[in-house]
């Protein structure tokens, strides 16, 4: 018998165990990164890291059936509209989701507190967020966030 053979077949299913991810995984990484970023930038009333992440034809569908652009996200970040304490997708909730090489929809649950021209809100809800490959990078181009969660 030759010894070669066993050898071998070891050292393929070691590569196997140990091999990198694969483009898809890798990019399933960098989009719930950038998700992640993106809404650190919101709670931060950071529009210049928003506009770096927003594509140029981003909108915004909210529960209540009001769009937004992109334009009117940057402009509430600019002028604080909302005042943030929290931002933050729920620990465990986010799941990236890819279709095909330039799209991935992230879902996650978002806890929402802070103020708003002068009342208090607290709350959580559920998004998608839909992210496309562009030539400078993935952009987050679509968004639709549910009504507010009951307390729970």
């Amino acid at each position: 018998m030759d010894i070669r053979m066993p050898l071998l077949a070891v050292a393929l299913s070691a590569c196997a165990t140990t091999a990198p991810p694969t483009s898809l995984e890798a990019d399933r990484l960098t989009v719930a990164a950038l998700d992640t970023a993106y809404q650190a930038a919101v709670e931060r009333n950071d529009a210049d890291a928003m506009a770096n992440i927003l594509h140029e034809d981003m909108i915004l569908v909210v529960g209540a059936g009001t769009v937004y652009t992109r334009e009117d996200l940057l402009r509430s970040a600019r002028e604080q509209e909302l005042i943030y304490e929290h931002q933050v997708e729920d620990e465990g909730t986010q799941t990236v989701r890819m279709y095909g090489p330039n799209t991935a929809i992230v879902t996650a649950r978002l806890w929402l507190k802070g103020t708003q021209q002068g009342g208090a809100f607290d709350q959580r809800l559920w998004f998608s967020d839909t992210y496309v490959r562009t030539p400078e990078g993935w952009r987050y181009a679509f968004g639709q966030a549910s009504r507010a969660l009951p307390p729970s």
